[in-house]
């Protein structure tokens, strides 16, 4: 696995780790293909529940390595985007520990993910506007979706970074933590959803992504098939049998 990023497996759990601390954890197309790979592995092994992205070296991520982009590197891959996850997030959840600075594609990398825990020091911006640029990798479609539209826009419009305090009290964030301490909290939010079968959470983030765009009747037809899958499975059976007998349950993720 290439030195700029590191994967790890900690229990159920795969921990990508952006590991550029000189560049500020910025994404170049070495970064691209070994998060993209990584994704993969992450939706593909049944021993796996979630992921979690963070950067090493006090900073999440500072977006698109300029330097790189100007040596002609693509730094997105087709129907992927962005580090190979802007455009096509993984199937299972994913956490962002974010520390110091989540900026253009990094805060985008950051709103690909469906939870962040953040350092009380990190800071959230998209500041492509004072560079002449617009925010591309999804950051303008995901964030009117996650905070009020009348924050989102003065984000996108001003540039000017939001402070973790109040991306919490938005909603953005899910839990602070002390400077220093963003992937530990990652890894503790973590632990409260390895237990649960992992078939289940699955399909509980399908269907939770897909329910602003529908109305409640329309949701109710897309979840029916998924709902299905689930009470058919060995897990949704595993699940009932290890409450019954007292006991915790052995999950396969079928």
């Amino acid at each position: 696995m290439a030195d700029s990023v590191i994967v790890e497996h900690l229990d159920r759990v795969l921990v990508i780790s952006i590991n550029r601390p000189q560049a500020r954890n910025a994404i170049n197309r070495e970064v691209t293909e070994v998060i993209a790979a990584a994704v993969d592995e992450l939706d593909e092994r049944d021993d796996l529940s979630l992921g979690i992205i963070t950067g090493t070296g006090g900073n999440f991520c500072a977006g698109m390595d300029l330097k790189a982009f100007l040596a002609g590197e693509d730094v997105t891959l087709p129907g992927r985007g962005l580090a190979g996850i802007c455009r096509r997030p993984p199937r299972k959840p994913m956490i962002a520990a974010v520390e110091g600075w989540a900026l253009a594609g990094g805060f985008e990398i950051a709103l690909t993910c469906d939870l962040i825990v953040a350092a009380e020091d990190a800071r959230f911006g998209v500041p492509e506007v004072k560079r002449g640029l617009v925010a591309a990798a999804g950051g303008l479609l995901r964030l009117p979706r996650r905070i009020p539209r009348a924050i989102a826009m003065q984000l996108a419009l001003t540039g000017e970074p939001m402070s973790a305090t109040d991306a919490l009290r938005y909603g953005l964030v899910n839990e602070l933590t002390p400077s220093g301490a963003a992937l530990e909290g990652a890894l503790d939010l973590a632990r409260q959803i390895t237990p649960n079968g992992p078939l289940a959470v699955q399909v509980t983030k399908q269907i939770l992504d897909g329910a602003g765009d529908r109305t409640v009747d329309e949701g109710f037809a897309e979840q029916e098939p998924l709902i299905d899958r689930i009470l058919r499975s060995d897990d949704a059976r595993e699940g009932s049998l290890a409450f019954a007998e007292k006991r915790a349950p052995i999950w396969t993720g079928h």
